[in-house]
């Protein structure tokens, strides 16, 4: 299991610490250091079954400078979001985790990180 944070996220810590909790292990992905690549974002997405601009934040400063909210969520812009998030993986939302049995959440909501727990 992997999940994706920025420590300074209070959901971040919340995860991490259900995660202890649950005795489970896993990999931590400090994403704003260790960004990851435009094909990484895709298999998550893939993982999550969700669109680029289903986890991008759009209240982000960077969001805001390149005019995100107006971009269109369609198919055909797909690569666009997420070469946003590749070169300013702020933008990324979380924490995302990735599961060992294939599947990944956001986990935002406690029945989203209570999905990953055994």
């Amino acid at each position: 299991m992997e999940i994706w944070i920025n420590p300074r996220c209070g959901k971040c810590r919340t995860a991490l610490g259900a995660l202890d909790g649950a005795g489970v292990e896993y990999t931590v992905r400090r994403y704003l250091e260790d960004p990851p690549t435009a094909a990484e974002l895709v298999r998550v997405l893939e993982r999550l079954g969700l669109e680029p601009w289903d986890i991008t934040r759009t209240d982000e400063q960077a969001a805001k400078d390149l005019g995100m909210k107006g971009w269109p969520r369609e198919e055909g812009s797909r690569d666009r979001w997420i070469a946003a998030m590749a070169e300013h993986p702020i933008l990324i939302q979380r924490p995302i985790i990735t599961a060992d049995d294939g599947h990944a959440v956001v986990a935002r909501t406690p029945d989203a990180l209570k999905s990953v727990l055994p």
